[in-house]
């Protein structure tokens, strides 16, 4: 099985379907060639490990960190997964998993729960937004990383997990017993605002979020009892995903011509083209983005702004313009490797450079608080930049730096913390995107309040 995908360093989601890999005519190779002699040196080192070391060893685990040392080296976005991680993987590209169904945020040195999922033994049990996690089954989390926590809290269906949780107003600590339960996480959220205004927001791109994106469609449509003036869609903090669902959701964006291309060592190996009549392919659009909108949700973001369809909003994206084709391999591992560039329908290689904003709203406020916003043409080792330098210089630039909200700010992980009227807002993104669709920006770069 090979699957492609789009995936930062932070993501956690996978690909589509490919039949790129290999090709070309067969050819005689040396000895000094073959893969067999660089086996054979590895069988070396081996041996002389396992003779000699100063303690047992144990061989899988060499093996495993030789394949994980060979791929890790090639760039940050291809790497080897053992069985263990080979699942997790699966699960979260599938969008469901057993667990206790809690959105973390990692905030200093405690995990701050940002929405338990509706349904959920967290929501049924009382977690709030707000609350602190404190300890899992008696262990502490404090200062520990996001993904170790959250391993600990997923696990088989029917198994119990216990959660200490501090909560404001309450002196002591409040414990919860849950009881883990096969979680679907939701990837897209949808609120409808002031003017007939249809928000919808993408969280990740997975399994059967084009699915959800039309359902959502449908069920604003119902409230606004007829079409809407506009769509604000939401790509921010999106760390990219699916790339069939990716294709699959811009196409409702748009009545015809091409998403984007995918090419494998200078050559096209693919091309996703838009059909018409679209859920939103008549309707004014914003698309948010920020500096956390990465490989799947720029070529989204890429795609409506070739065609002229949206109007893009915030800070210049991520960069991630890789594609990484993911291999099942035997015994229950699987590699994911680097094998393609995306292209933007007009050609605009993403890659170390991103999807710039046609009105950039600046912040003198970092949103992780580091005072550096890290993106792809800072990971050591990522694949160089392509194309010409072009004129990427914004039509408005705005400045949101003496605002309560930031570029990067978004209310909650939850479209029920969007206000029907964005103008109440501190999201000041949010609120720049609300007045285009309203007709209230004005050409001189007024805003009004």
């Amino acid at each position: 099985m090979k699957r492609t995908l789009f995936f930062t360093l932070v993501a956690f989601i996978g690909g589509m379907s490919t039949t790129f890999l290999g090709g070309g005519p067969a050819r005689a190779t040396s000895s000094e060639e073959s893969p067999y002699a660089a086996i054979g040196q590895l069988g070396r080192v081996l041996v002389q490990v396992e003779n000699n070391y100063v303690e047992p060893v144990d061989r899988a685990r060499l093996v495993n960190g030789a394949i994980v040392g060979m791929v890790g080296e090639l760039d940050p976005h291809s790497s080897y997964l053992p069985p263990h991680e080979w699942k997790l993987f699966q699960s979260e590209t599938e969008g469901k998993f057993g667990g206790v169904g809690i959105e973390v945020d990692a905030r200093g040195d405690l995990l701050t729960v940002i929405a338990p999922i509706e349904g959920s033994p967290a929501a049924r049990a009382g977690i709030r937004s707000g609350d602190k996690i404190l300890a899992i089954d008696n262990e502490s989390a404090v200062g520990d990383k996001l993904d170790r926590v959250v391993r600990k809290m997923r696990g088989t269906p029917g198994t119990h997990v216990k959660l200490a949780i501090r909560r404001e107003g309450h002196k002591e600590a409040l414990v919860f017993d849950l009881v883990r339960e096969i979680v679907h996480v939701p990837s897209v959220a949808s609120k409808l605002l002031d003017g007939r205004v249809a928000y919808v927001r993408i969280k990740q791109f997975q399994e059967h979020t084009h699915d959800e994106l039309v359902a959502a469609a449908g069920k604003l449509r119902t409230e606004a009892k007829g079409t809407f003036s506009g769509v604000i869609l939401d790509l921010r903090n999106d760390p990219g995903g699916l790339v069939d669902e990716a294709a699959e959701t811009a196409d409702e964006f748009l009545n015809g011509g091409t998403i984007y291309t995918m090419r494998h060592r200078g050559q096209v190996i693919d091309e996703a083209r838009a059909r018409s009549g679209g859920a939103f392919a008549d309707l004014p659009v914003v698309v948010l983005v920020n500096e956390y909108s990465a490989s799947a949700s720029e070529l989204v973001a890429g795609a409506l702004q070739d065609h002229k369809r949206a109007t893009i909003v915030g800070a210049n994206t991520f960069g991630k313009g890789s594609v990484q084709s993911i291999i099942e391999l035997p015994g229950g591992a699987g590699l994911r490797l680097t094998t393609a560039r995306y292209y933007t329908p007009s050609g605009r290689a993403i890659q170390a450079d991103g999807v710039h904003p046609d009105i950039v709203v600046e912040t003198s406020r970092v949103p992780d608080g580091t005072g550096f916003v890290l993106r792809e043409r800072d990971l050591e080792g990522h694949l160089p930049a392509e194309g010409l330098p072009r004129d990427t210089k914004p039509r408005l630039s705005l400045d949101a730096g003496a605002l309560d909200g930031a570029a990067g700010d978004i209310e909650g992980s939850s479209a029920r913390n969007i206000p029907t009227d964005p103008m109440t807002s501190n999201d000041f993104a949010l609120r720049i995107g609300f007045q285009l669709l309203r007709g209230q920006l004005l050409r001189s770069g007024t805003v009004v309040k």
